[in-house]
């Protein structure tokens, strides 16, 4: 398992090369050391499932950097005097950037690679994977219209095509999708909020991950068979599927609100609005979820898995679910 250390380690290296790189060529091979980082992390022999996902995500990440390159290359042939063609190459940037993300409409590799992955590679996919995309789209020259554009799509997208899914494993991508649309509409005019609202979906985020990770379970019928028996992983998987969705009085509702009161500033009351009403359809399914994780009992044969409350999971489900009222105070006082 030594093999693994070094390829997490690398992994960590090519996003931190990608964010810190002074030129655009610097930040595409950060992107590729990343990329060639995670496939080998990916991949097993074992699982043709796996190896399918490991295949379509290498095929979509090749081409998405092979796009940016080409925008890259272009853009610095100096056509500053064509101004519409530098506009198409940005286009032609941000989509490649939006690609990398698993952002919509160029969603569509995202959940069928999520479909095959372990839940400690889904987490990586959900969180780490988007640091560097989101960086360098900050970075680059941002169009508002064609942003607007994928964030709706975002939006509509997760919400219609979230709802009746059976497998978390969808389940989670189609509301990662539905934050990124929301981590764009922050990055759009302030980093700080992009960054906090980061922070807090990858908190809850990998107290949910963890969860499903330490009772093994991949579909909802699973989900409700073993909530039956421990109410305290129940307690804490419901609270933090709320947060996730950003209801208050929970942590997931303040970057939430930041981003709407930042938006709301800059007059961009009408995107504002689709946003809101967009994820009032997310916001159905995680509450279809939740009550069905509380409601529902089942009486078929369970197999027994010995849960012992772990010290991190606790803490991390602590800072998640007390986060709101701490963040709340602090604020006051600053």
């Amino acid at each position: 398992m030594y093999y693994k250390f070094i390829f997490y380690t690398s992994l960590g290296t090519g996003i931190m090369v990608a964010i810190s790189s002074y030129s655009w060529m610097g930040m595409w091979m950060g992107l590729e050391i990343n990329l060639l980082s995670i496939i080998p992390l990916m991949s097993n022999t074992d699982n043709l499932m796996t190896s399918e996902a490991t295949m379509k995500y290498f095929i979509t990440q090749a081409l998405a950097s092979t796009i940016l390159l080409f925008s890259i290359i272009t853009l610095s042939l100096n056509f500053m005097y064509n101004l519409e063609l530098t506009l198409y190459l940005s286009l032609l940037l941000n989509s490649s950037l939006l690609t990398k993300m698993g952002a919509a409409p160029f969603h569509f590799w995202f959940p069928e690679v999520m479909m095959g992955l372990s839940w400690i590679n889904s987490t990586i996919m959900l969180t780490g994977q988007k640091i560097a995309p989101m960086v360098l789209l900050i970075y680059s020259n941002k169009t508002l219209t064609y942003l607007s554009l994928s964030i709706i799509s975002c939006m509509m997208i997760s919400g219609i095509m979230g709802n009746n899914q059976t497998n978390l494993r969808k389940i989670m991508a189609y509301s990662s999708i539905n934050h990124v649309g929301w981590m764009l509409a922050s990055l759009m005019f302030m980093e700080s909020i992009w960054l906090f609202y980061f922070l807090v979906y990858s908190l809850i985020t990998i107290n949910i991950t963890s969860i499903f990770k330490i009772l093994n379970i991949f579909h909802l019928k699973q989900l409700f068979m073993f909530m039956n028996n421990n109410f305290m992983i129940k307690l804490f998987f419901i609270l933090n599927f709320l947060s996730l969705s950003g209801l208050p009085p929970f942590l997931g509702f303040l970057p939430k609100w930041l981003t709407i009161q930042t938006m709301i500033n800059n007059n961009l009351m009408s995107l504002t609005f689709i946003m809101i009403i967009s994820t009032l359809m997310t916001i159905f399914f995680y509450i279809q979820i939740t009550y069905s994780t509380m409601l529902l009992q089942m009486n078929e044969i369970n197999y027994a898995i010995s849960f012992k409350n772990s010290f991190i999971l606790m803490a991390l489900n602590l800072i998640s679910l007390a986060g709101l009222i701490t963040m709340t105070i602090l604020f006051n006082l600053i």
